[in-house]
C-alpha cells in the first residue's frame, strides 16, 4: 500500500549536464507533503543565502501536491518555487492543468532544477528517467511551434510540455510558466529564473496512475466520483462552471471593489465594454484541467479589428480587470488581444498589467513623457499603446526596457510622488482586488512571503451573511459568528490566521482555490477523507492546518534569512491608506493605526516576534522545523 506519492524526486544538475533520483520515507512526506512545503524545504536547504536569483546558485523547485493527479476534482496543481527576480523574495507560483498529474504518473513528486546549463536545452521526462536534450533549434521559437516539435520528437501527441516564452528568455522578471499553452505559472518570475538555466521546456510522460500509489484506491476514487456529481448542485462552483472567473466583473464594480485607474477607484463607468456581456459575445469554449468537473477556464476567438485565436487561454478576470478599467479601456476584445500577447509571449499578466497602469498614471502627472516612453503613448485610455508596449516588453526594448523592471523598481528610478503610486508589495503588483472594500485581502498582500498574492486567504465577502453557502462551509474550521467586510478587529485577525493556515494547506495538498470550502464545493471533511485515503494517514482539519502553517513559516524563514522583515517588506502602498475616489465605497480607506494593529494581532497569533515579524524558536519547534532557526541564525 502507498501513501499517495512515489517517495521521488528528480534532480537536475545543469551545470554538470546530470540527472539523478533520491528517495525520502513516508515520514519525511508526513512532514512536507507535497507542493508549497516541499519544495520551500529544498529551497532553504540547498540554495546559499544572497544567491542572484537569475544566477546558477538559485534553486528552481516544481513540486506537485500531495493528492495532485488524483482522481479528484481540482486536484491537480503544482508550485514553481525560486527566489523571485521581481522582488528578491520567497518566489512562489501556481498551476493547474495537466503537467503536474503528469509529472506524477512519470514517477516523481518534484523536479529540482540546479545550475545553468552552458547552451539552451529542454528535459525529457518519462516514466522514471530524464534526458537532457539539445534546444537550440527552440530558443527564440512561439510556444506553439515549441510543443509541436517537443511531441514529434519524442512520439508522444499527449506529452505534457512546461515552457518559457520570448520574455522568459529574455530574462524579464515577472516571465511565466506556461503548459500545455494554457496553464500558467504566472506569478513572481519564475519563466525568468528557467531562462536564466537555459531551460526552454521541461516535458514528461507517465504510465503510472495516481491510484496506485493510494493507500486506500477504492474509497479514493469514490469521494472523486461523488464529488464531481456535487459540483452543479453548489451555486458558487455553478457559477465557475457557467461564467468562469469573467462573471466577477460586474459584480465586484457593483460592489465598489474594481480596481480603476490604477487603484484609484473601485468602480469603473463604461464597464459594460468589458463586463459579462460583453465577453460572453467573444467567448468561443471552455475547457478544464485534469479530471476536475468545474470546467471554469474560458476561451475566446474572434477575428475583427484584432485577431484571436483559441490557441491560448482566454482573459480570466485578472486580466480583465487589469487591461481593462485599471487601465481606464472599455473594450474587451482589446483586453482580450492583450492577454493573448502576454500569453504568446510569456508575460505575468498581473505585473504587466499592472506595471502599464502605473506608467499610465505617471504619464498623466507628467512624471513621463516622450523622453522616457520613445513615442509610445501611454495614458489611460489609450488601447493601442498598450498593445504595443507589450511585445516592447518582452523584449526589453525601448520603452520596453524601462517597464520590464515592473513597478517597484522603476517607481525607484522615477522618484519623487511615483513611489506612492506603485502598486505593489515586496515588488509584486497587487492582484486586480481592491482590498479597501475587503481588509483581509490588504492583511494577505501585506504579509505573504511572496508579495501582493489574493488567493493565500479568504476574501472577506465570504462571512458577512451567516446564511450563505460560502459561510456555512468554513463553519468546519470553527468561524460562527460573522463579520464585516471592512472590519479589522480581532475576530477578523483570527479568521485571516485560519484562512492563511487552510489556503497554504491547498498549496500543499495541491488543490485549486475553488475547490475547497469557503470558496467551493468540496467541504472540509471531504478534503480530510482524501487525504486519508490517498496516505492511510488519521489526519484531521486540525492536522492539515498545521501543514500549511508549517509551510508558511518555512517561506517566512526563507526570507528572513534573505534579510526581509516587517518593517518595511510587510507594508501597503501608500494609495491604499487614502479614500477611494469613486464608486458606492467613496471615500473608504484603510486606517493605518488599525491596520498595523491588526498585523501585530496575527503575528501574535502565528508566534512570530511582534516588531520584526520572524517566527519564535518556540513556534518553529512546535511545527518541526527548528531547523530552519539553525539555518537562518535567529531565535
Amino acid at each position: 500500500m502507498g501513501f499517495g506519492s512515489n517517495g521521488t524526486i528528480l534532480r537536475i544538475d545543469l551545470t554538470r549536464g546530470t540527472t539523478s533520483v533520491e528517495t525520502f520515507d513516508e515520514a519525511f512526506y508526513r512532514r512536507y507533503p507535497g507542493g508549497k512545503a516541499l519544495a520551500a524545504y529544498h529551497l532553504l536547504r540547498e540554495m546559499p543565502a544572497g544567491a542572484d536569483p537569475l544566477g546558477p546558485d538559485n534553486v528552481l523547485v516544481l513540486a506537485a501536491g500531495l493528492l495532485t493527479g488524483a482522481p479528484v476534482s481540482t486536484a491537480t496543481r503544482f508550485n514553481a518555487i525560486a527566489r523571485s527576480p521581481l522582488t528578491g523574495a520567497f518566489g512562489e507560483s501556481e498551476a493547474g492543468g495537466y503537467w503536474g498529474p503528469e509529472l506524477r504518473m512519470a514517477g516523481f513528486d518534484a523536479i529540482i532544477l540546479t545550475g545553468r546549463a552552458s547552451a539552451p536545452v529542454w528535459i525529457w521526462v518519462k516514466d522514471g528517467a530524464a534526458e537532457i536534450r539539445d534546444a537550440s533549434s527552440l530558443w527564440g521559437q512561439d510556444p506553439p511551434a515549441v510543443q509541436a516539435t517537443i511531441r514529434e520528437q519524442v512520439g508522444e501527441k499527449n506529452a505534457r510540455v512546461l515552457q518559457i516564452g520570448r520574455a522568459g528568455e529574455n530574462l524579464v522578471p515577472y516571465a511565466m510558466l506556461m503548459n500545455d499553452l494554457r496553464h500558467y505559472n504566472g506569478r513572481t518570475g519564475m519563466g525568468a529564473v528557467m531562462g536564466s538555466k537555459n531551460v526552454r521546456a521541461i516535458a514528461v510522460k507517465g504510465s503510472r496512475r495516481y491510484l496506485e500509489l493510494a493507500y486506500d484506491p477504492d474509497a479514493l476514487q469514490a469521494i472523486g466520483k461523488r464529488l464531481s456529481q456535487q459540483v452543479t448542485e453548489h451555486p458558487q462552483s455553478w457559477d465557475l462552471r457557467t461564467k468562469g472567473t469573467p462573471g466577477l466583473t460586474d459584480g465586484l464594480n457593483a460592489a465598489g471593489i474594481l480596481p480603476t485607474r490604477n487603484f484609484r477607484q473601485g468602480s469603473f463607468e463604461s464597464v459594460d465594454g468589458i463586463g459579462w456581456s460583453a465577453f460572453e459575445a467573444i467567448r468561443s469554449g471552455t475547457r478544464t484541467c485534469y479530471a476536475c468537473a468545474v470546467r471554469c477556464k474560458p476561451e475566446t476567438a474572434f477575428e475583427g479589428r484584432y485577431r484571436v485565436t483559441d490557441t491560448y487561454d482566454g482573459p480570466e478576470y485578472e486580466a480583465i480587470a487589469g487591461f481593462g478599467s485599471n487601465s481606464a479601456i472599455f473594450d474587451i476584445e482589446l483586453v482580450a488581444k492583450a492577454n493573448e500577447m502576454c500569453n504568446e509571449l510569456g508575460l505575468d499578466v498581473i505585473s504587466t498589467a499592472g506595471t502599464i497602469a502605473f506608467v499610465m498614471e505617471c504619464v498623466e502627472h507628467g512624471l513621463m513623457g516622450d523622453a522616457e516612453l520613445e513615442g509610445t503613448d501611454l495614458r489611460f485610455g489609450n488601447g493601442e499603446a498598450l498593445l504595443a508596449a507589450i511585445p516592447l516588453i518582452a523584449e526589453r526594448t525601448g520603452v520596453g526596457a524601462l517597464l520590464a523592471l515592473g513597478s517597484r523598481r522603476l517607481a525607484e528610478q522615477i522618484g519623487g510622488e511615483s513611489l506612492g503610486w506603485a502598486m505593489q508589495v515586496k515588488g509584486l503588483e497587487l492582484a486586480m482586488h481592491e482590498p479597501r472594500g475587503k481588509v483581509g485581502v490588504a492583511l494577505g498582500y501585506a504579509t505573504n512571503e511572496a508579495g501582493a498574492d489574493h488567493l493565500v486567504g479568504f476574501h472577506d465577502p465570504i462571512f458577512v451573511n451567516p446564511d450563505s453557502v460560502a459561510f456555512k462551509g468554513a463553519m468546519g474550521f470553527g468561524i460562527t459568528e460573522p463579520t464585516g467586510a471592512l472590519d479589522l478587529g480581532e475576530k477578523k485577525v483570527r479568521i485571516w490566521y485560519t484562512g492563511e493556515r487552510w489556503n497554504s494547506a491547498e498549496k500543499v495538498l495541491g488543490f485549486c482555490f475553488f475547490g475547497p470550502v469557503p470558496r467551493s464545493f468540496i467541504q472540509a471533511e471531504d478534503v480530510v477523507g482524501a487525504v486519508r485515503a490517498a496516505t492511510g494517514w488519521d489526519a484531521g482539519v486540525d492536522d492539515l492546518l498545521e501543514i500549511g502553517e508549517r509551510a508558511v513559516n518555512l517561506a517566512r524563514m526563507f526570507n528572513v534569512r534573505e534579510g526581509l522583515r516587517r518593517n518595511p517588506d510587510d507594508r501597503l502602498p501608500t494609495r491604499l491608506h487614502t479614500p477611494l475616489e469613486g464608486g458606492p465605497l467613496t471615500g473608504t480607506t484603510i486606517d493605518r493605526e488599525a491596520f498595523e494593529d491588526a498585523i501585530s494581532g496575527l503575528y501574535a497569533l502565528k508566534g512570530w516576534d511582534v516588531e520584526t515579524g520572524i517566527p519564535t524558536r518556540e513556534r518553529l519547534d512546535a511545527l518541526g522545523i527548528g531547523w530552519t532557526a539553525d539555518l537562518v541564525g535567529v531565535g
